[in-house]
């Protein structure tokens, strides 16, 4: 049966504690990502800088790591680290949703579309607030 998995990029603002990872990033872009991804997924996890594939159930420290600032080489290691991961959880035939920017997709779509699964980046060229609204609109749809 194919299946809806979201993967959502972490973000900088965090909480303080040691908490699950759905609780420690705590900026209103990933609390409402999170709920759609908890609304149309099967199964959704966070894409860390630091932790690479993330369940939300996940406990986590607080980081300050972002893809944005690794260069090229560290970026296509923690995809191969991330696909590794991500390999158990999918197989051919599913559709694999990012909420998630270019960074975090860049060398991580390809191996994932190699398997035959589908790939939807819903928000794709949104902005930030442009991401907001959409959201934003899917939660008054929903």
């Amino acid at each position: 049966m194919a299946k809806i998995i979201v993967l959502i990029s972490c973000v900088s603002k965090k909480s303080l504690a040691t908490s699950p990872a759905r609780d420690l990033y705590t900026s209103d872009w990933f609390k409402k990502a999170a709920r759609y991804a908890g609304e149309i997924a099967d199964e959704w996890y966070i894409l860390s800088a630091k932790y690479g594939l993330v369940h939300p159930d996940q406990v986590l420290d607080p980081y300050n790591a972002t893809l944005k600032t690794m260069g090229k080489r560290a970026r296509m290691n923690w995809a191969d680290r991330v696909f590794t991961e991500l390999k158990k959880h999918i197989q051919p035939g599913d559709t694999v949703v990012f909420l998630a920017g270019q960074a975090y997709r860049e060398y991580l779509a390809e191996g994932i579309s190699r398997l035959g699964c589908k790939i939807d980046i819903p928000m794709e060229g949104l902005r930030i607030g442009e991401q907001m609204q959409w959201l934003n609109q899917y939660m008054r749809k929903g």
